[in-house]
């Protein structure tokens, strides 16, 4: 008869390298057949949100930008990280929506809660749906950001999707996720 599955035991952690954008951790594991792991490498990243924008007249707020490890300009839908002092998500998918595109929405639905990458990645992300969003500000933009923001028809989205134009894995995720709620 075979076990079920069991966790792993972490028998000692111990954060290796710390700084304000990135967080190594290394953990000595026990796998539940008695294995154990003194060099199992973890990313302590924090919470992201990721928003799926419709503004009222129709259109997907989609925004372009370079990204440096992928060496490679992107078109994602927006979001980013929950801020350290943020104890909410959908909080922060609405300020980072204003940060990115200048646009607000006060209808906002909590469409799913995934996880990135479990092997390695200790963070969330939070699925946005934002509906009658409208533009409020002008983009608010760090040092390293150029962002252009995209409006793109709400009937065009899947074939962005499905012809690689989108190819982040969230927004990508996200996308499809939203057009089934929306019924599309």
């Amino acid at each position: 008869m075979k076990k079920g599955l069991e966790r792993w035991k972490t028998l000692k952690s111990e954060v290796v390298f710390n700084h304000k954008w990135y967080t190594l951790r290394r953990d000595h594991v026990e796998l539940p057949n008695g294995h154990q792991m003194d060099d199992y490498f973890v990313s302590v990243r924090p919470d992201v949100v990721l928003t799926f924008p419709i503004t009222e007249d129709g259109n997907v707020l989609f925004v372009r930008q370079y990204k440096h490890a992928a060496s490679d300009i992107f078109i994602e839908l927006p979001g980013g990280v929950i801020d350290a002092h943020e104890t909410d998500p959908q909080e922060a998918a609405r300020r980072e929506l204003l940060e990115e595109t200048g646009y607000t929405s006060d209808d906002v639905e909590l469409l799913l809660e995934v996880i990135d990458n479990p092997t390695k990645d200790t963070n969330k992300i939070y699925f946005f749906l934002m509906r009658n969003a409208r533009e409020v500000a002008a983009q608010d933009l760090d040092e390293s950001e150029h962002i252009e923001v995209l409006k793109v028809p709400l009937h065009e989205v899947e074939q962005m999707v499905l012809n690689g134009q989108v190819h982040v894995s969230g927004s990508v995720a996200l996308c499809l996720l939203a057009l089934r709620k929306l019924g599309l």
